[in-house]
């Protein structure tokens, strides 16, 4: 499969690095089982340049909106350049265009605010961001606002919570896509077993 994820300015460098992680993590875990790796993951931008990131980090994405061939998965991070983004008339076709011959569609944090505008999340049940549902029940079109889970799942549209919510959200669909086997392999092999040191109530 071909898996696109979205990169912009002001893109949340967490939202896409850990299913980056996870995705590309999957087919190392092939390869140590002596099998062929499945997927090719790649990083898609609107001129396929430069993408300078939320906290600074600067990526170079492998194609373009017109370069990029059909995906089998697109994932939408989030991030501050999503506000723009929605608005964005180049963004919200490739995501429309790509949207109609995925397998699944996918985002992370405010990436569902792409989501909704372009039409794969409209009159859906999504998530986001504890701190960015106002701004998404103010999305024309946005359907069940789903609070307090870590990743929701509406069909083939699975749009995750904050930050790191996108890596349980992407070992889940590689179980899904694979097995819980494999989903487990993939999450040892990264050593995914939170245990932070703090409780999430602490207030900011």
């Amino acid at each position: 499969m071909n898996i696109g994820i979205v990169v912009f300015d002001d893109a949340e460098e967490l939202d896409f690095v850990g299913p980056w992680e996870v995705l590309t993590s999957s087919n190392q875990v092939f390869a140590w089982q002596g099998k062929e790796a499945p997927d090719s993951v790649f990083l898609v931008s609107e001129d396929g340049g430069e993408v300078r990131c939320a906290k600074g980090m600067r990526v170079l994405a492998e194609h373009s909106f017109d370069s990029c061939p059909a995906l089998d998965v697109i994932l939408l991070p989030g991030g501050q350049g999503t506000r723009r983004e929605m608005k964005n008339p180049a963004m919200l076709d490739f995501v429309r265009r790509q949207a109609e011959g995925c397998a699944w569609v996918t985002s992370v944090c405010t990436g569902s605010f792409v989501l909704v505008a372009a039409g794969p999340a409209r009159a859906r049940r999504v998530t986001t961001h504890w701190a960015a549902f106002g701004e998404l029940a103010a999305i024309e079109g946005v359907g069940e606002m789903v609070r307090d889970r870590r990743y929701v799942r509406d069909g083939n549209l699975v749009t995750a919570a904050g930050v790191s919510a996108g890596i349980d959200m992407a070992i889940w669909l590689t179980g899904e896509r694979f097995g819980a086997a494999h989903g487990a392999a993939v999450q040892k092999a990264i050593q995914y077993q939170p245990e932070p040191p703090f409780p999430a109530q602490a207030s900011l």
